[in-house]
């Protein structure tokens, strides 16, 4: 009788399950920002939005949640109902780089988030300063090595995903170069065009125009393949660092515990959103890769990045307050 019992709430619970997926959505979306307004996130965010929301029949709302360094819009999304009404517009800084590195992180970006389907890609790029004698990135080694421990390298901000791309680069290369923290990539980029610090590892979209104006030299991308926005600078991987790969990335996710259902649901809608031109057009004017994984391959992807800047962040003991 027992037995029954259970089987027959299950198949209850199922039943009730099924239901709420097929009626999902009912109400607006939620997506949570992390960040304030205007930055690449939140960009991100309201380009795919609208055409979200004619994928899934309902109104998309974008809500930015900024705080400690994008933890605390992620932090709320962790903590809320597994329903698929409240999203986040996660992105490698705070999903996988921040958990690596911050002290008194409250989530775990494997068992309390739910990767539901990546947006797009942004490579970062290796540049010298105008008044730095190289201009390859074997000639960088070679300053490098003649000068250990002497040559500055700018990212920015100390956790930053640039900053363990250059933990990465000094690890598999052997090389040792003075990392200087920035409070945001802004202020780096104008001591980089002044000379005052010799080179920097940074996202593409915010180094690009000075590159092609001539104000900063691309000695080498970090994607596994070489951008389409400066095809002829060579990936890392090309020049001899095996297997280097550290591009920046977003996606959606949700909270742990989301019914399947749901997360195809979403996850199909959002596959549509990115194939409307104006959605791809807008991501191309910005210099970023749309990514395109099924949502298990996607799940997989968030979980290797975070453990591969894990193992970054223990080598280097880098720990964030």
């Amino acid at each position: 009788m027992l037995k029954r019992i259970a089987l027959a709430f299950a198949a209850a619970a199922l039943l009730n399950l099924s239901a709420f997926a097929q009626d999902f959505p009912s109400r607006p979306v939620r997506i949570i920002v992390p960040w304030p307004p205007s930055g690449n996130v939140d960009i991100t965010a309201r380009t795919v939005a609208p055409a979200l929301a004619e994928a899934l029949g309902q109104q998309v709302i974008v809500e930015n949640r900024p705080g400690a360094g994008g933890t605390t819009g992620t932090a709320a999304v962790a903590k809320s109902a597994p329903d698929g009404y409240t999203l986040l517009l996660g992105s490698s800084g705070t999903v996988t780089n921040a958990p690596a590195v911050y002290k008194n992180i409250t989530y775990d970006p494997v068992k309390d988030l739910t990767a539901i389907g990546p947006i797009q890609s942004v490579p970062m790029v290796l540049t010298a300063a105008p008044k730095t004698p190289v201009n390859s990135f074997a000639e960088y080694v070679a300053y490098a090595r003649s000068k250990p421990g002497q040559v500055s390298v700018a990212s920015a901000g100390n956790g930053s995903s640039n900053h363990l791309a250059i933990e990465l680069l000094m690890r598999q290369t052997g090389l040792k170069l003075i990392h200087i923290p920035y409070k945001g990539s802004g202020p780096a980029i104008t001591d980089v065009l002044g000379s005052q610090v010799e080179s920097m590892v940074d996202q593409m979209t915010a180094s690009i125009g000075h590159v092609r104006e001539g104000r900063m030299k691309a000695l080498a991308v970090t994607s596994r393949l070489r951008s389409p926005m400066l095809p002829n600078v060579p990936t890392l991987a090309e020049l001899g660092v095996a297997n280097f790969e550290a591009s920046t990335f977003t996606g959606i996710f949700g909270p742990a515990g989301m019914p399947q259902a749901v997360v195809d649901k979403l996850h199909a809608a959002l596959k549509k959103a990115l194939t409307v031109e104006s959605v791809r057009e807008r991501y191309r004017s910005m210099g970023v890769e749309i990514m395109d994984m099924s949502q298990p391959d996607f799940a997989a992807y968030v979980r290797t990045d975070y453990e591969k800047w894990r193992s970054v962040a223990r080598d280097a003991n880098i720990v964030v307050d």
